[in-house]
């Protein structure tokens, strides 16, 4: 494969071997059928540091190392550009590609170059990390520490055919819908988003799903967040809000004006709007304010077999079941168990036989410090948060838990241990 920026700043030498300047820079045009782009002429920047547009026809051979020309550059004519030509590393290096909705998802890093019967054409638009490093010079460098770790670098290209130049020099629009968007990590869609514009951010939420919202909306920090929905109806925002944890979703309602955190908790369910109502209650730095509601409780006269199956009807509703807890008709917390201690349990085992009675838990109005504390001491993935009377009102996660100790960049960036 030839890469544009293997070719630019390499020698250009004369038909007896002679070095006449640097490649700048690759002319393209459209000349047949084809839908791609034919290098037409090449660019060198002589010692003088002027440029000298040479037709294609001129040149013998381009390698990574050098490009080699038929002739004496004394007995070149030089190349007369026309409007429809396009300068590659001038005009196409650095755009922002965009879907059909006008929402930027990359950057071109690179182009790769394909050679048809003696001719050259433009083959794909790299938008992938290889393509960044190539463009530092190292490529090989990091592809042997890839290679150390067990890892592969994609190169992550589109085919020329896909995409189309849109007027001015900002863009490059792809032809085909960026219908597998959804199909990114929440995380991935939040990177996105926050480099995008208030423009382009409402557009791709305008565009996605609202389950996809919420998730991509957890992943990025309270203020933002609020930042994003500001512009977007209530009724949508009371969708998003009920596929979001509980926790979350109080946080964001708590970012908004008063008036308007009211009328969406109007609109969303009755169930999960209380959830929320509940939450917004506790002063935001204690345990009551940041903990979630969703959590999985049996009682404790159920056999393994049964608990399985509870666990089965409730787990899309629970934010983790790493821990099972277990509570008695009045919601009285009285023990735990860990997903392996169930599955380990002879089916006809009670649950009270395999639970753990001593409890670490944290109160209501515990701060989050506190909660912090107690989660990295007996390294926990959730807390339970219970009341004066041992009534258990919901747990704390370990990442929210964390989040006063270190940045939610960082926070982010801790493997899930949980749905």
């Amino acid at each position: 494969m030839l890469y544009l920026t293997d070719l630019i700043n390499k020698p250009v030498t004369d038909v007896n071997g002679k070095i006449e300047g640097t490649l700048n820079d690759l002319v393209a045009s459209f000349r047949s059928d084809i839908p791609h782009p034919e290098i037409v002429a090449i660019v060198m920047k002589n010692p003088e540091d002027h440029l000298i547009i040479i037709p294609f026809s001129n040149v013998e051979e381009m390698k990574t190392s050098s490009s080699s020309l038929k002739v004496f550059i004394k007995d070149i004519i030089p190349y007369k550009s026309e409007e429809k030509d396009l300068y590659l590393a001038r005009d196409i290096l650095d755009r922002q590609i965009i879907d059909a909705n006008d929402i930027k998802l990359e950057c071109v890093n690179d182009l790769e170059l394909m050679k048809v019967n003696e001719k050259f054409y433009v083959a794909n638009v790299d938008i992938g990390g290889v393509g960044l490093l190539r463009r530092l010079g190292i490529t090989k460098v990091t592809q042997k520490l890839a290679g150390y770790f067990g890892k592969e670098l994609n190169p992550g290209t589109i085919a020329w055919h896909d995409v189309e130049l849109l007027p001015g020099n900002e863009f490059i629009r792809l032809k085909v819908p960026s219908n597998k968007i959804t199909e990114l990590h929440p995380a991935d869609l939040a990177e996105i988003i926050s480099d995008l514009s208030r423009a382009e951010s409402k557009k791709l939420l305008e565009s996605l799903d609202v389950k996809t919202v919420a998730d991509t909306l957890e992943e990025v920090e309270t203020e933002f967040q609020a930042t994003l929905i500001e512009t977007m109806p209530d009724e949508r925002v009371a969708d998003v809000l009920e596929e979001m944890a509980p926790d979350d979703a109080a946080d964001l309602l708590a970012e908004l004006p008063e008036n308007r955190s009211k009328e969406i908790l109007k609109l969303m369910e009755v169930e999960e709007a209380a959830d929320v109502r509940k939450l917004l209650t506790y002063n935001e730095d204690t345990a009551g304010g940041i903990m979630t509601t969703e959590f999985v409780a049996v009682p404790p006269d159920v056999t393994a077999e049964k608990a399985i199956s509870l666990l089965r009807e409730a787990w899309q509703e629970a934010e983790t079941i790493f821990y099972v807890y277990v509570t008695d008709k009045k919601g009285k917390l009285e023990g735990v168990f860990s997903l392996k201690d169930l599955i380990l349990a002879q089916p006809g085992t009670h649950v009270s036989d395999i639970m753990h009675r001593r409890i670490v838990s944290v109160k209501l109005t515990e701060s989050q410090d506190k909660v912090a504390q107690v989660v990295a001491k007996y390294n926990l993935l959730a807390v339970p948060v219970i009341d004066n009377n041992r009534k258990l009102h919901g747990i704390v996660t370990a990442d929210d838990a964390l989040d006063k100790i270190i940045p939610t960049s960082w926070k982010k960036r801790l493997p899930r241990m949980y749905q």
